[in-house]
């Protein structure tokens, strides 16, 4: 995605995946902070970036996850895109509310930021009730209208969590839970799309992946590389496609 954009826009960079175990993590962020480097982070390091991290913006630091860091002086800085990138993915699936999340990581503290922003309630479903319980209390803390998951009628089903990156995972809801919704959102993305996508779909429900989120959060994340020069939407959106064709 990002690689296409600087090749369209003539732009001297370049883009690499860096596998990073969570032990190196803070060697990792320190070695970029002395050469410069910009990028992004994802699962599982959010929670942990945003501990290693000394300058954030605000809302990295409400939520205390980072997904994307910039190089300023000598610092880098931390920043989290994923709000906006599922505010935008939602959008594209005319999301009502009430939500239902699956999660308490860093991407579903991204979620909650979205249900504010969207003035909706959210439901809270973990394998963990009291990781579920915990995430609802920090949320009210930042007024969120959260709640632990008790059952209640929803429109919109969101997976945060990792389920789906291989394809015998398990689905993040049970099937009976997301009856009557109206629309999903899996912020997992793969290639032809994860089993739960292709579940929910076949219910008659509008449905999208990771890839919506990916390029959403990766238009911001451009602007904070290179804040002088406009994102090539369409170019990074047609890239993701071409990379995750089943």
């Amino acid at each position: 995605m990002f690689n296409a954009a600087f090749s369209a826009l003539g732009l001297d960079a370049v883009y690499v995946p860096v596998d990073t175990p969570p032990a190196a993590l803070p060697h990792v962020l320190r070695a970029f902070e002395a050469v410069g480097t910009a990028g992004n982070i994802t699962v599982p390091h959010k929670l942990q970036a945003a501990e290693l991290l000394i300058r954030k913006t605000d809302l990295a630091v409400e939520l205390d996850a980072v997904n994307t860091f910039w190089p300023d002086g000598d610092r880098l800085v931390g920043d989290n895109t994923d709000v906006a990138g599922v505010l935008d993915a939602l959008r594209h699936l005319d999301a009502e509310g009430p939500w239902l999340v699956a999660g308490t990581g860093g991407s579903a503290r991204a979620v909650a930021a979205a249900a504010r922003a969207a003035a909706t309630t959210l439901l809270v479903q973990s394998r963990r009730p009291q990781r579920a319980a915990d995430f609802v209390k920090w949320a009210t803390n930042l007024d969120i209208d959260a709640h632990v998951d008790d059952g209640r009628p929803v429109s919109t089903a969101i997976n945060a969590t990792p389920l789906g990156l291989q394809p015998d995972d398990p689905t993040p809801f049970a099937h009976e839970r997301v009856h009557g919704c109206s629309a999903a959102l899996d912020l997992v993305y793969a290639p032809g799309e994860t089993r739960w996508c292709r579940e929910v779909r076949s219910h008659g429900i509008r449905t999208g992946d990771g890839r919506l989120v990916l390029v959403g959060q990766g238009t911001l994340a451009f602007q904070r590389f290179f804040p002088d020069t406009a994102p090539p939407r369409a170019i990074m959106s047609a890239a993701v496609e071409r990379a995750l064709a089943p």
